[in-house]
């Protein structure tokens, strides 16, 4: 066999398995995070202002791969609680993996958002209903994560501040980016009663995730300070703090938007007026805080590129929370 050929099939995927049974086996939630920044970017192509059709062409290429990655690996990580339970159950332990949780429910709801883009110019408004049930679910999820997760690192994870990341914020954050979502959707929704749910479910999601979230980021600088930046391998985790910020001005600045014209419907203007103007304020002062901690990554990358950084599934933690960062900064503007 020929040099060329043996390094071809020593770089082939699954080479490193002694069986492709070994891919379910060790597939874990870090996979969803492609999915978070693979959907986000199809959003993202798809809302410039006066992008070009075929800019938005990309977009929706990228979210039907997008679609088909999520499904892909929901059936392999199904497949190895099915197979594996014992092995797979033993996630809620592991003090850095099952952070990752979090990346379902996001991932999920790029989908969702992709459904009220780019849904209805090929499938009309029947494609809402199916929106409307997917976002339910991506809410008890993001509901779940955002508790249960944190309940395991209280009860039988180790923990300390010293070995913290940002990878703390993913099972938190799923709540707000389906606020987010939710927001999105209510101007699709003929219903006014359903509008109002969706509305006011989606500012306790918010709630439910921003606080916590924050608390997070001081920690996270506290950590920071004490014990300096994370190994190498965890490089990409300084721009994780972008995501909560810019989710909780994007979804802050959307529900603001909707809130006017739902909250009259039901008799509630004067609310509705404040809660426009809430959203935008909000929306800035997030904006605000989150182009510190941009400019703080920019450093921080710039550091460990100088160091030598290698590549790692890690690495699409650069994508997502860019990508909400961007969207609200298009939603200010």
């Amino acid at each position: 066999m020929s040099r060329l050929a043996i390094l071809i099939k020593s770089n082939a995927p699954l080479a490193a398995l002694t069986s492709p049974l070994e891919a379910i086996r060790q597939f874990t939630p870090n996979w969803f995070a492609v999915t978070m920044g693979t959907g986000i970017l199809s959003l993202a192509l798809a809302q410039l202002p006066g992008g070009p059709a075929p800019l938005r062409a990309v977009g929706e290429a990228l979210w039907f791969l997008n679609i088909a990655l999520f499904t892909l690996f929901s059936v392999m990580y199904a497949s190895r609680w099915l197979l594996f339970f014992d092995e797979a159950r033993q996630v809620f332990g592991h003090a850095t993996v099952s952070m990752f949780f979090g990346t379902i429910p996001m991932g999920l709801a790029t989908i969702i958002n992709g459904l009220l883009v780019f849904g209805p110019a090929r499938w009309g408004s029947a494609i809402v209903p199916v929106a409307e049930a997917l976002w339910w679910l991506d809410v008890a999820m993001a509901l779940a994560c955002g508790v249960l997760i944190p309940f395991m690192m209280f009860t039988r994870q180790e923990h300390s501040i010293e070995k913290m990341t940002a990878v703390w914020l993913l099972p938190v954050v799923a709540a707000e980016v389906a606020a987010a979502c939710g927001g999105s959707l209510t101007t699709h929704l003929a219903a006014a009663d359903s509008q109002f749910t969706v509305l006011i479910t989606s500012y306790v999601l918010w709630a439910y995730s921003v606080p916590v979230a924050l608390s997070i980021l001081v920690i996270l600088l506290l950590r920071l300070a004490l014990h300096k930046l994370p190994h190498e391998s965890m490089a990409a985790s300084s721009w994780l703090a972008l995501g909560p910020i810019g989710t909780g001005a994007l979804g802050m600045l959307v529900m603001g938007s909707d809130a006017p014209a739902i909250f009259a419907a039901h008799g509630l203007a004067s609310i509705g007026t404040v809660a426009a103007g809430i959203g935008v304020v909000v929306g800035m002062l997030f904006w605000g805080l989150g182009l510190w901690w941009m400019a703080l990554a920019v450093l921080i990358t710039l550091r460990y590129v100088k160091q030598g950084i290698g590549f790692n599934l890690g690495w699409w933690a650069f994508t997502f929370p860019l990508g909400v960062y961007a969207l609200a900064t298009l939603k200010l503007g």
